[in-house]
């Protein structure tokens, strides 16, 4: 006769199980900005949220100045099936305006590119920032010490006036130099200068999500220097612990993987003692340590796809965000002034155009591999950079809606019945994208209650335990 498994054995088995189990690693963090913009510090105004939204703006109206030329710019999905002619585009949108769903019915590309492009626009004149860096580094380039001294007061200057007027976008910071050894005392000094300006014209208030970007990192230990120099800084000014956080920048092999052969990024970040909220990925620094060419930098490049995916690996379990790299082609005019040739004005708009698509792919590429967040260096980026998100999420929220719907459904059942719902992790996952996608305002919390049945305070919480903990509850009352 077979003997099944020892209850006593099989029990402790399971206890050791229980014991060591690990939360699940697909979970939200809290709103994450989809971009950052970098600007030099000798650059940076109070104004500057709403000036290079204006400017992103005005670079729609020249280039793709109503929805079916915007289409056709970023190569949206159907854009080639738009009516040509003025008159019939104008006599679409009047009825798009008018009745937008019953023009989806009857022509959903021409819905899609509608929506898309007036979403774009209004994100421009609402937020057209969600996140901006003030830089000291790169795009600062080499200046005198007295220089960078006076810049670093005049851009604290214009930070603490931007926090009082409220000018500020939710998430923002400054990039220090490099901590190797050629320029870490100037990066200390601004550092030092910065902070203690900002604080006195703003009577010790910083902004919120407030970080210090440290660029081209080696070893763990100058991460823990900042780290330290940080918590010593927040002491004397009464500040509490962790005010002012860390994004790292991963562009060195050294931070991926250590002499050894080990996997370094954990310790990277967890150097920081706390402090890191970001890791962004530097792919031009990364691919040139490598000795690649310039005219094969690129964000695809086999090196930086394979560098991506160790961020991923390695900080998939903390509550860090990550970020994809920069497109380094602008979207501007290859000539200037006002008495252009027919010629010049087409090869203008060629230039830009060309140029948004390449973002507009770059971004969709970044979100597609989980990297939902990436660089802007120019303004006119902003029009590629918002047609491309909304796309991402208009393309697929039917089908994330019914996935979801069915996920919570399921969910909801095997707590009536008391039974446990096994695919929570899958269900975070597509809560996350409802998640970003209302905080980026590309799907109103309506339709996402009408196509997954969430309630507006259940996609506040974030969480599919915390809602499902919350349903129970409410069916515990009124059971």
């Amino acid at each position: 006769m077979k003997k099944t498994l020892e209850t006593g054995k099989l029990n402790k088995i399971l206890k050791r199980l229980a014991e060591s189990d690990q939360p699940s690693t697909i979970r939200s963090m809290g709103r994450q900005p989809v971009h950052v913009v970098y600007g030099g510090a000798h650059l940076f105004s109070a104004e500057a949220t709403e000036k290079l939204g204006r400017i992103a703006l005005r670079s729609i109206e020249t280039y793709a100045p109503n929805f079916v030329e915007f289409a056709r710019a970023m190569w949206l999905n159907g854009a080639d099936s738009l009516p040509v002619y003025d008159s019939a585009i104008r006599s679409l949108e009047l009825r798009l305006v008018e009745n937008p769903e019953e023009i989806k019915r009857e022509n959903v590309h021409a819905w899609f590119a509608w929506t898309v492009y007036q979403k774009t626009l209004e994100k421009l004149k609402r937020e057209p920032i969600e996140d901006i860096r003030i830089d000291f580094e790169d795009g600062y380039g080499i200046r005198s010490d007295s220089e960078e001294d006076e810049h670093a007061i005049l851009a604290s200057n214009e930070l603490a006036k931007a926090l009082a007027a409220n000018l500020l976008p939710e998430f923002c910071g400054f990039r220090i130099k490099s901590l190797a050894p050629e320029t870490r005392a100037r990066a200390i000094r601004t550092l030092d200068l910065f902070l203690i300006n900002l604080l006195q014209q703003s009577r010790g208030k910083l902004p919120q999500n407030f970080v210090v970007t440290l660029p081209k990192i080696t070893r763990k230990e100058e991460v823990e220097a900042l780290s330290e120099l940080l918590s010593e800084f927040e002491s004397k000014n009464d500040l509490p612990n962790c005010s002012i956080g860390i994004e790292i920048i991963v562009e060195t092999p050294q931070v991926l993987i250590d002499r050894n052969g080990q996997i370094a990024l954990r310790s990277i970040v967890d150097a920081a003692n706390g402090r890191c909220r970001s890791a962004h990925f530097g792919a031009y620094d990364f691919t040139a340590s490598f000795g690649i060419a310039g005219n094969h930098q690129h964000l695809q490049h086999e090196s930086c796809i394979f560098a991506r995916n160790i961020m991923q690996l390695a900080l998939a379990p903390l509550d860090i965000r990550l970020s994809d790299s920069v497109t380094t082609e602008m979207p501007v005019a290859v000539h200037r002034g006002e008495d252009l040739s027919e010629k010049q004005i087409a090869e203008n708009a060629l230039s830009v155009r060309r140029a948004w698509r390449t973002h507009f792919n770059n971004v969709t590429n970044s979100m597609i591999n989980g990297f939902y967040q990436s660089w802007d260096l120019h303004p006119a980026q902003l029009a590629a950079r918002y047609a491309a998100v909304y796309s991402f999420f208009l393309e697929s929220k039917d089908d994330q809606a019914r996935r979801l719907r069915g996920f919570l459904d399921k969910a909801t059942q095997a707590l009536t019945t008391g039974n446990q719902f096994d695919d929570a992790a899958s269900a975070q996952g597509l809560l996350n994208f409802f998640s970003r996608a209302s905080d980026v305002k590309a799907i109103s919390n309506d339709e996402i209650k009408a196509g997954t049945g969430l309630k507006p305070e259940e996609l506040k919480l974030r969480s599919f335990d915390e809602i499902l903990k919350m349903r129970n509850k409410s069916s515990a009352v009124h059971s």
